[in-house]
């Protein structure tokens, strides 16, 4: 009671700063451009906040503060477009939204998924804002208390949503969420500095893949592959169809989901270094485990909607709670949040226990800027759906080469390398295979977002531990078995339990058709091929380096997976689900277009850019694409190719960026773009 009467005069002096016309009107305008950064894929709330740096130092602090958490608090809610309408994640945060919300805008319900989506995201994020009034005074202690166990045993926390999606051979999932594990472990090591699957020979390896690059490929890749075979618009049904209503009703109707997903989301929000990247799937697993009826998740339940967006902008307010609190980035945007903060006005603002005794109004400020943003977000949202939704029943043709041209850029921004398309092209390549033999992508994205947290919590816990063991037994199992960690382990291994029971019931990549033996068991024999030089590879560094004992690990459990899928392929009759293949049966097979043609353009924009540079090889592919593919008059190809190239030379002038060099930037000096 004290804290709160305590509490209560910072709360006024804090509505009292935020109410002012031009703080509103700030608010509003970082709103915008949030929803725009939002919209495009692979950008999100780092390179939005990159944006803002330039013009934080010196600015009134209540003014920059209302700008930085207008864009951070509604980046979530608007890649919800992108997530729903092209099946492309708009962000980390919203990779799970794709599963159910995509095949929704398919079957022309993409009013639906919008709205639901929209209304669960505002609910989350007033959750979240809501939280963090009443805890940011008592978190402290709380956070206090997770050590590396208890982060290790939530990363692992994350890993069992593997057992939700792994799809319905179980053994099929847990290989390819250990794959993502061991692309997940690509470079240098964290321990001591040992290269894995990589050279210093072949630099780009060595600080590994970004997940930028993994989530666009994995997922982003193959679905505009297929949707540009099947040579139509997105939505089979030429209509947006009604249902903005209908999405709040079904938010209302699960309304306890949205609120146990929004607590989902406070509270890894809270954990520093996991936020957006695993939220929305542990969140998706929930929802998953608490449905009656499992069968359609994957093929377009709004509940796989309303799940993560309710945690993902949830997560805003809980990632707020370590940044204010002690200075420690929740996220990536978190960590860029914290640097802007210093450029307010006279630096005059830390964040941390300081910024709690010393500035609470301005604590409380940044907390129902958050609130406000998320309604004015929204409102937005709605207001802007109709028409961005009738993308959905535009030719895709028309639609495809723009989105490789987005894909391609924001691939390029994690690296600043030319290799990171080819990363792309390499990663997108795999995410179509294992789209098309019914390997849960969701699982391998899992994989790779915790590998590198898994393998470090691990590696910590595990030398702790041990020199808390040389000290006594009893003091070794008390750092180990934290009554935290007891929890967490009881709730990790029934999450196992009833995902694999579940299984059979769960299709992660929906009703694919089984096929002939060949082209599945091609497939698996590749993957156990490269599991198996991975196993090799980590077996070849030093035996006193720790960088080979988890790769090592993960590597002999995938084969020995890989081992059973074999035997089963070989003793199993060609019906058997684990030869499932979409070119046997379905809108792939049927499909106007081949499916190496189709991926040829791709290809042919990567060689471009290798031989040109980007924007002249962009330019060349837009209108060969446009003309060639699309069918338009070579004026109108000239005017459309226009549009793309003034859209990315603003985009990298806004964001300060380059675009990758070909071999012709070597041999001339071009003025920008074209250098």
């Amino acid at each position: 009671m004290d804290v709160i009467m305590e509490a209560l005069p910072a709360l006024g002096q804090a509505w009292g700063l935020i109410l002012q016309p031009v703080v509103l009107g700030y608010l509003v305008l970082g709103v915008v451009m949030g929803l725009c950064i939002g919209v495009f894929p692979g950008l999100g709330g780092i390179a939005g906040l990159s944006l803002l740096l330039p013009f934080m130092f010196g600015m009134d602090p209540i003014l920059g503060l209302a700008l930085m958490v207008g864009m951070v608090a509604v980046v979530p809610t608007s890649d919800t477009f992108a997530s729903v309408l092209m099946g492309i994640p708009g962000s980390s945060a919203s990779q799970a939204t794709v599963l159910d919300g995509f095949p929704m805008a398919k079957r022309g319900q993409a009013a639906r998924a919008l709205s639901a989506a929209f209304a669960s995201s505002l609910f989350g994020g007033l959750v979240g804002a809501s939280f963090l009034t009443v805890f940011i005074l008592i978190a402290r202690p709380i956070v206090l208390e997770f050590r590396t166990p208890e982060l290790l045993m939530i990363t692992i926390f994350g890993l069992s949503m593997v057992g939700i999606l792994a799809g319905r051979v179980a053994i099929k999932g847990l290989v390819a969420a250990g794959l993502g594990m061991l692309i997940g472990t690509i470079g240098e090591g964290a321990s001591s500095g040992d290269l894995r699957m990589s050279s210093y020979d072949f630099p780009y390896l060595a600080d590994g893949l970004k997940l930028v690059i993994v989530g666009l490929g994995i997922f982003a890749i193959p679905e505009i592959i297929s949707l540009l075979r099947q040579d139509r618009a997105i939505a089979k049904e030429q209509a947006l169809g009604g249902g903005w209503l209908d999405g709040v009703k079904d938010w209302f109707a699960n309304i306890w989901l949205s609120v146990r997903c929004s607590i989902i989301g406070v509270i890894v929000g809270v954990i520093p270094g996991l936020g957006g990247s695993v939220v929305d799937w542990i969140a998706y697993g929930h929802a998953v485990q608490t449905s009656k009826d499992k069968s359609n998740f994957g093929k377009g339940e709004v509940r796989g909607v309303i799940g993560p967006e309710s945690s993902n902008n949830a997560k805003e307010g809980g990632g707020l709670v370590p940044t204010l609190l002690f200075g420690i980035p929740g996220s990536g945007s978190m960590a860029i949040f914290i640097g802007a903060i210093a450029l307010l006005g006279s630096g005059q603002i830390e964040v941390g226990p300081a910024m709690l005794k010393n500035n609470l109004d301005i604590t409380y400020s940044i907390v129902w800027l958050l609130a406000l943003a998320n309604v004015v977000g929204t409102v937005i949202c709605i207001a802007a759906s109709g028409g961005i939704a009738k993308l959905t029943t535009i030719r895709f043709a028309l639609l495809a080469p723009f989105l490789f041209m987005i894909i391609s850029f924001a691939a390029f921004q994690s690296g600043q390398n030319l290799m990171d398309l080819v990363a792309l092209f390499g990663i997108g390549f795999l995410g179509i295979m294992m789209r098309r033999f019914d390997w849960s992508r969701p699982a391998f994205l899992i994989g790779f977002v915790l590998s590198n947290p898994a393998e470090n919590y691990a590696n910590q816990a595990l030398q702790i531990a041990q020199s808390r063991f040389r000290k006594g037994l009893d003091e070794g199992l008390d750092y180990i078995f934290s009554p935290i960690v007891i929890v967490l382990l009881i709730i990790t291994v029934l999450s196992v339990v009833l995902g694999l029971r579940q299984a059979k019931n769960i299709m992660a990549e929906g009703d694919v058709k089984a096929g002939t033996k060949r082209a599945p068991l091609v497939f698996l024999l590749i993957v156990t091929g490269y599991i198996a030089f991975a196993l090799f590879d980590a077996a070849s560094i030093p035996a006193y380096s720790r960088d080979r004992v988890f790769p090592m690990f993960v590597a002999s459990v995938c084969l020995l997976g890989c081992v059973v899928l074999i035997a089963r392929m070989i003793l199993r009759p060609e019906s058997d689900t684990i030869f499932s293949d979409r070119e046997a049966e379905g809108e792939d097979a049927s499909a106007a277009h081949g499916l190496w043609p189709t991926l040829a353009w791709f290809g042919g924009l990567l060689l471009l850019t290798a031989l040109f540079g980007f924007i002249l090889a962009l330019a060349l592919f837009l209108f060969a694409f446009l003309r060639l593919r699309a069918g338009l008059s070579a004026a109108m190809a000239v005017v459309y190719t226009a549009c793309g190239i003034a859209f990315m030379c603003t985009m990298a002038w806004l964001l300060n960026r380059d675009f990758p060099p070909g071999l012709l930037q070597e041999y001339a000096d071009l003025p920008w773009p074209f250098s």
